[in-house]
């Protein structure tokens, strides 16, 4: 690790190759924390290329306790979270929209680390528990049209690195591969990231296998489409921007998607939209984003995607899929 430390702190870069060698001997517990904590903020003061992305991404995908569910065509919506934004739990949400239109969701969170409420905050609030047992997901995604797939169960091999990012409370590259580490290695994703930079690198890896995709970047920072401005959107059909308008919405302020300081405040947020209760900006942004999750799978237009996520919300099959994950899990 100090040949290692020594050259990025003199801004060399690494290879894949190398960036895999590092993780798989953390997970080996051969470095101590002073020196994974080291490792962590010098790519927090510094850009990561491809090549380094893509080595922490297969030495994670490798050490993954994997799930087969390739029966489901399933769905992941996960976003790299580390948008400073502090907003609802709008991919979450999102999901249980995207469950309730009838298409399955193999959702991939974790908790919060430079949020207030990440997914599995929120969801356990709710009274979700999580589990890594097989038997258990398909059975929930085949019954709710969702499981959900909390990262700790999956990735034991970052048990060494979990206590340092959450004192760290800030995000790190570890933000930049949650959405691209499901280990239930999901045919369908779509995805949220925090810049453009980490879009295009994101679009890079993903034009080199065969997911439907779509990688989403609200131009004023969100990593998820925020109606509160224009979103980027790179998918493996196209490459679009997306104006409010162009759903027949209009354009929201920052301030009405706002989530809350506590996981008790996410969570009440979270139980309003849930049973049609929400604001109709939150409304509308949690329906964008399921939308296009339904799209990308479906092969339709956004529009026809948002039109059908209106209708999972509306009727309440999303709150009849939230429940009966809630059913089951206990």
């Amino acid at each position: 690790m100090k040949q290692i430390l020594n050259r990025l702190i003199n801004h060399e870069t690494i290879s894949s190759e190398e960036a895999k060698r590092v993780l798989v001997d953390i997970s080996d517990g051969k470095f101590n924390q002073s020196q994974i904590a080291s490792f962590l903020t010098i790519f927090m003061m510094r850009s990561i290329t491809l090549e380094e992305l893509q080595g922490f991404r297969d030495a994670l995908l490798e050490l993954c306790i994997p799930i087969d569910l390739s029966d489901f065509n399933a769905i992941d919506l996960c976003g790299t979270g580390g948008d400073g934004k502090d907003t609802f739990n709008i991919s979450t949400l999102a999901s249980f929209i995207t469950a309730g239109a009838g298409v399955k969701v193999a959702k991939h969170g974790n908790y919060g680390v430079s949020s207030a409420s990440g997914s599995s905050n929120v969801m356990e609030a709710l009274g979700i528990h999580f589990s890594n047992k097989s038997d258990f997901l398909k059975y929930s995604i085949d019954k709710a049209g969702i499981c959900v797939l909390h990262a700790p169960l999956f990735h034991p091999a970052m048990k060494n690195v979990a206590p340092i990012r959450k004192e760290l409370g800030v995000k790190t590259f570890f933000n930049m591969l949650g959405p691209m580490v499901n280990p239930s290695f999901p045919k369908n994703q779509m995805v949220g990231v925090f810049n453009l930079e980490l879009q295009r690198i994101y679009g890079y890896l993903y034009q080199n296998t065969d997911k439907n995709y779509s990688i989403v970047h609200a131009l004023d920072g969100y990593d998820e489409i925020s109606l509160t401005g224009n979103t980027k959107i790179i998918s493996n059909r196209s490459e679009t921007m997306l104006s409010p308008s162009d759903l027949n919405l209009n354009q929201i302020q920052q301030s009405e998607i706002f989530g809350g300081a506590t996981v008790k405040a996410a969570a009440k947020i979270f139980k309003n939209i849930i049973n049609c209760k929400g604001t109709d900006a939150q409304n509308n942004v949690v329906c964008a984003n399921a939308g296009l999750a339904i799209a990308t799978v479906k092969g339709i237009s956004h529009q026809e995607g948002f039109h059908l996520a209106q209708d999972s919300l509306g009727s309440g099959r999303a709150k009849a899929s939230l429940e009966r994950l809630i059913e089951l899990s206990k």
